[in-house]
């Protein structure tokens, strides 16, 4: 123990602060810490990996993201043993749900959704026509139908008394008949089913029927008051569309051809057609009227009333039911009815004078043929009605159109003069076309009974 000499020395002695020689425990925990981490704001250079100071970050914005020693030793730094982890991370992720979870939120996130518009792509129409011929004295007149292709690929075309027969296989051209005078010109031509036999119409009102095999008039029928400027053939009965208001349907195995009339047009009859299944008749007039008919009443089932003359005329070839519609200058539409419940399906305005429609034989496209004053076909998508082509070439009113029977080639009739062939249509697969063109035994024995 100290000896102190006096009581001061004690007393300043016992004032001073008491000095352990052990730190508290305090002190032994920042001693602890500061040799491993160091201080809060003060690096401890036993601390820091020197590695990764010595990776070159002037050049960060250029370099490859897949920097495997970059990434490896960032992960192994900075997140531990836990490379999967994220900084600034303060929660595992969500578990991800079961298959069978049903999430009521999708369907509104579905719906609220952008939908991305995929342009449709359509097929390449060709603008210029495959072929053209003369056609001199082609009449231009709008009320009548001098244009028809057969199924043995012959077209007859009606050139004021004359029918010329011109042969697509071989492109020969032979004149098949003539009138007796040029003031008698022929107004209508329609081939039978056949192929063999053409139904014809004049201005001296007769209804005849030629065997163009043997070039040869094998028919004629008399009835109407005035000329003949539509034919349309139902099997063995030929359907004729006169100017007297009448349509006439004669059954050409019979001597006594005449066997029912349709009345309820008013002024001249200028298109009919007979749906596929030859249920339905479909006849078109000056009078803007579209009438159906059925096989055995007089009276119109539906008529449809146009703000034109009703000349061009078309059935669906697939729904059987559909009738396509086109009139004159004045009215400029295409319309489109259901003829088994009389409604409306669709009209659109074509800008233009309306003379002829085709149908593909699917049913899903078709062509317009039009006069004033576009003078132009036009190609569209059915039942969008959106315009695929317009083919031009002809400087006057297209007056007719027929289809070939590969219902691919369409011919074009003009005021102009001309016939113009125009590849269209896709050729179909060749079961159906054999299907389409193989001729039933019921109609071969109705060409044997034609007298």
């Amino acid at each position: 123990m100290a000896n102190y000499s006096d009581m001061s020395e004690l007393n300043e002695v016992l004032a001073m602060p008491i000095k352990s020689s052990l730190p508290t425990r305090w002190e032994r925990k920042a001693r602890e810490r500061s040799k491993r981490d160091g201080d809060r704001f003060i690096p401890n250079r036993k601390a820091m990996n020197k590695d990764l100071m010595r990776i070159d970050r002037e050049d960060l914005e250029n370099r490859n993201p897949e920097n495997q020693k970059f990434s490896s030793m960032v992960a192994q730094t900075i997140l531990k043993s836990d490379s999967a982890s994220k900084i600034l991370s303060y929660r595992n992720k969500a578990p991800k749900p079961s298959d069978s979870h049903l999430n009521k939120l999708r369907v509104l996130y579905a719906a609220n959704r952008e939908t991305v518009r995929v342009r449709r792509q359509y097929r390449h129409i060709n603008s210029t026509p495959e072929r053209v011929l003369d056609a001199p004295d082609l009449e231009d007149d709008y009320y009548i139908n001098v244009l028809s292709w057969s199924s043995q690929d012959i077209l007859a075309v009606a050139l004021g008394p004359v029918i010329y027969l011109w042969d697509a296989k071989s492109g020969s051209i032979e004149t098949l008949c003539e009138t007796e005078s040029d003031e008698d010109i022929v107004t209508a031509v329609n081939f039978m089913h056949d192929g063999n036999h053409l139904a014809v119409g004049t201005t001296n009102k007769d209804v005849q029927i030629w065997d163009i095999s043997r070039k040869k008039k094998i028919r004629s029928m008399k009835g109407h008051a005035a000329r003949v400027g539509s034919l349309a053939w139902n099997n063995h009965v030929l359907s004729s569309g006169s100017r007297d208001t009448m349509i006439f349907n004669h059954d050409v195995r019979v001597a006594n051809h005449h066997i029912h009339t349709y009345h309820g047009h008013t002024q001249e009859i200028c298109g009919l057609t007979w749906s596929s299944d030859g249920t339905q008749l479909a006849s078109g007039g000056n009078d803007n009227f579209c009438h159906i008919w059925n096989t055995s009443d007089s009276a119109p089932v539906h008529s449809f009333d146009h703000k034109a003359a009703v000349k061009a005329l078309a059935w669906n070839p697939v729904q059987k039911s559909v009738l396509a519609t086109g009139a004159g200058t004045a009215d400029r539409h295409m319309r489109f009815f259901n003829t088994t419940s009389g409604k409306m399906i669709n009209s659109i305005d074509t800008e233009s004078q309306v003379c002829s429609i085709q149908w593909n034989r699917e049913g899903k496209e078709l062509v317009s043929a039009h006069g004033f004053s576009k003078n132009q076909l036009s190609v569209w998508s059915y039942p969008s009605m959106t315009r695929l082509a317009d083919l031009q070439g002809h400087s006057s009113r297209i007056l007719h159109t027929a289809l070939s029977p590969d219902q691919t080639m369409v011919c074009s009739a003009a005021a102009d003069e001309t016939l113009r062939f125009w590849k269209v249509f896709e050729a179909p697969s060749r079961k159906r076309s054999a299907e389409h063109h193989s001729v039933p035994s019921s109609k071969r024995s109705i060409m044997r009974s034609i007298r």
